[in-house]
């Protein structure tokens, strides 16, 4: 109900599941457990989509990238071997990729995605290790 695409429902989802495991501890047995449940989803999903709506940089990270390249440069091939590359990553891997490319920190990752900063550093290793995988079947060796 909160949000359209689906890729964001499951991100809705991950958030409202993680904020139900960090607020246990705080659920006092005043309610029913499902009438606790509901409320903490309904406010994180409320928080969650006041968030998306106040980001003004929100950007379609599926869109084609335009970037000017000069055909005989190495680094230009380089470059486009790379964003080919990123092209096939999920949307939450290309914010990733993208934040950490910008010189972004694991801790500011963490608060641009909404997970931990151990979280970023984790799913940022594993796209690192995807890409380069990536990389490596369209043919072109580092």
């Amino acid at each position: 109900m909160y949000m359209d695409a689906p890729e964001d429902r499951e991100d809705l989802e991950q958030e409202i599941i993680f904020q139900l495991w960090r607020s246990y501890d705080r659920y006092k047995g005043d309610s029913k457990f499902s009438t606790w449940m509901y409320r903490v989803a309904i406010n994180t999903a409320i928080t969650y989509f006041k968030k998306d709506k106040r980001r003004t940089d929100n950007v379609e990270l599926d869109t084609q990238l335009d970037i000017e390249l000069d055909e005989n440069s190495f680094e230009s091939e380089r470059l486009a071997h790379f964003y080919q590359a990123v092209k096939k990553l999920t949307r939450i891997e290309k914010a990733i990729i993208l934040l950490f490319i910008e010189g972004n920190s694991h801790q500011s990752i963490a608060e641009s995605l909404g997970i931990t900063p151990v979280n970023a550093r984790v799913k940022l290793n594993r796209t690192k290790k995807k890409l380069k995988e990536i990389i490596k079947e369209q043919g072109y060796e580092f």
